[in-house]
């Protein structure tokens, strides 16, 4: 079973910059489409962004512009780049598969607060 680690959350203020990581022990990592969620309180699990194993990457609107997801086949990561964070960005993020297919991880807690 694949185990998804998700690291880099914490608490920023309004405008600041994190990097987020995740770790994907999957033998074929470098053909799956990889995908990093967020879910904030009360509210259902949403798709930010998607990278190909050709390096195609997609975003949400809320997200597009401010983050950036990146792929490393070698050490099987990948990593999503925020900058210019919002209060609403405020969420425990998780990594998987684009249509996710892999038990979740625990996922990493950012907060976007002053």
């Amino acid at each position: 079973q694949v185990q998804l680690v998700e690291s880099g959350g914490g608490l920023v203020q309004p405008g600041g910059s994190l990097r987020l990581s995740c770790a994907a022990d999957a033998t074929a990592f470098r053909f799956y489409v990889w995908g990093w969620f967020r879910q904030a309180p009360g509210k259902q699990r949403e798709l930010v962004a998607s990278i190909t194993g050709g390096d195609s990457t997609n975003y949400s609107d809320s997200v597009k512009g401010r983050f950036t997801i990146s792929r490393d086949n070698t050490k099987k990561t990948v990593d999503l780049q925020m900058i210019n964070l919002k209060p609403e960005d405020t969420a425990v993020y998780y990594c998987n598969t684009r249509t996710p297919t892999m038990s979740w991880g625990q996922g990493t807690q950012v907060t976007v607060s002053s």
